[in-house]
């Protein structure tokens, strides 16, 4: 009779909760692939097969942050459109279809429409994706239990980054073996079959009933945030370091690429190696942020990245490729940390019903300076073909750096640092989309 009862257990179907994350995980592998096989270095690339100069590439990679004032909108609304996972579906499925359809423009438009063309599009294509993911932080926040919520996002994000490493090693492999206009429609033709999977895996996720919000008055709800002066002093800092960050890190694949000449190959290896390390620290940073507060590890990133920019003053003297894979275990392991820890310290202040504004006025704020970030950035880049080589190719990049760890030192210490605070320690609600 026991062994009866063993073996029923044993096929026991899965608890909801255990297939709502299991399709939360599923959905996230096709639509990885979409962001890695158009994004990064191949979205840099396919750009310059358009013709783009460095300043349309900055106006591109700075779409996604500007994209994020939207957020604002979106939140202040959002109770009033219940349906949270038809939102989730329609503008998520809209963004990586009209991406994926980037990859037409050069059968269907004449030549010198093809880079404002790919510009319009990309602009539509991120507002879609910023809309969406207030819905999908909001549907995540109800979905992954708090308890576990560090824990899982650690392996979650640890699978993700082994695809999206795999997909850039293969994209990189394409464009290397096959003509540009060629290895770009395989590129794009991949990713349109993993837009139809992901939209599958969207349409399968739970649709928990929303909780009320806090606030019954939507000016007291937009205020609310700005009012929460540890939040909104931390989010002013944080917008301050994406304005310096974007200014240059979006712009390494450009560097590499276009200003040293590196292949596409060479890239795309650099590029997987980045992520390699990335995922393994979404995992280190997962069980650290079950023992350490949020804004402590939170700060511990900050170096990391500004230590990557300031090392590519190390490739006047030393040989580029050696300083490159440096760079870019510094940049994976940092980011990686502050994409995973952001979020947490955004969910841990805010009440459970007023996530959505939280991260809105998060996204908002960031998004000003992330626009900004690449559009300085390239208009940098774009000056420094008048000056000597080595700015362009090296002391950009430096400076930025060095100004990022004084920063850190003098602003970021007493922000994230801050000891008159009682946090608690870290609960590991991270969320990543």
């Amino acid at each position: 009779m026991q062994r009866i009862r063993n073996a029923a257990q044993l096929h026991k179907p899965p608890s909801v909760n255990r297939r709502s994350l299991r399709t939360l995980t599923l959905e996230g592998v096709p639509a990885l692939m979409v962001g890695n096989l158009l994004g990064g270095p191949f979205l840099t690339g396919y750009m310059l097969y358009l013709g783009a100069t460095s300043e349309q590439v900055g106006i591109a990679l700075a779409i996604p942050a500007f994209a994020n004032l939207i957020q604002l909108f979106i939140a202040f609304y959002m109770h009033r459109f219940p349906n949270r996972k038809l939102a989730l579906v329609l503008l998520g499925g809209s963004h990586r279809i009209l991406w994926a359809l980037t990859g037409f423009i050069p059968f269907l438009m004449p030549k010198e429409l093809w880079v404002g063309t790919f510009i319009g599009m990309f602009l539509l294509s991120f507002v879609m994706a910023s809309a969406s993911g207030v819905f999908w932080t909001s549907l995540v926040a109800d979905i992954v239990p708090a308890k576990v919520r560090g824990r899982y996002f650690g392996i979650r994000n640890t699978i993700h980054g082994a695809v999206a490493a795999l997909a850039v090693l293969v994209g990189g492999q394409i464009l290397d073996r096959w003509p540009e206009e060629t290895g770009f429609m395989i590129l794009y033709a991949i990713a349109l079959i993993c837009t139809v999977v992901n939209i599958y895996y969207l349409a399968c996720y739970p649709n928990p009933t929303m909780a009320e919000a806090s606030e019954s008055k939507s000016y007291k709800l937009l205020l609310k945030p700005f009012k929460d002066r540890t939040f909104f002093k931390a989010s002013l800092f944080l917008a301050l370091w994406i304005l310096l960050q974007n200014a240059v890190v979006p712009l390494f694949s450009y560097m590499m690429l276009d200003v040293h000449g590196i292949s596409i190959q060479w890239v795309s290896i650099i590029t997987t190696m980045q992520m390699l390390v990335m995922m393994a620290s979404y995992y280190i940073w997962g069980n650290l942020n079950a023992r350490y507060r949020t804004r402590t590890l939170l700060f511990w990133t900050l170096p990391m990245i500004g230590l990557s920019c300031l090392l590519w003053g190390a490739g006047s003297l030393l040989p580029i490729l050696p300083v490159l894979v440096a760079i870019h275990i510094l940049l994976g392991f940092g980011t990686g940390g502050f994409n995973q820890l952001v979020f947490n310290l955004i969910i841990e202040d805010a009440p459970r019903a007023d996530v959505p504004i939280y991260i809105a006025v998060y996204s908002g704020l960031t998004g000003i300076t992330g626009f900004l970030g690449p559009l300085i950035g390239g208009m940098l880049f774009k000056g420094a073909r008048t000056w000597p080589n080595w700015i362009e190719a090296y002391g950009i990049a430096a400076v930025v750096g060095g100004i990022m760890l004084g920063i850190v030192v003098m602003i970021g210490r007493k922000i994230l640092l801050e000891p008159k605070i009682k946090w608690l320690k870290g609960s590991g609600n991270s969320v990543s989309m």
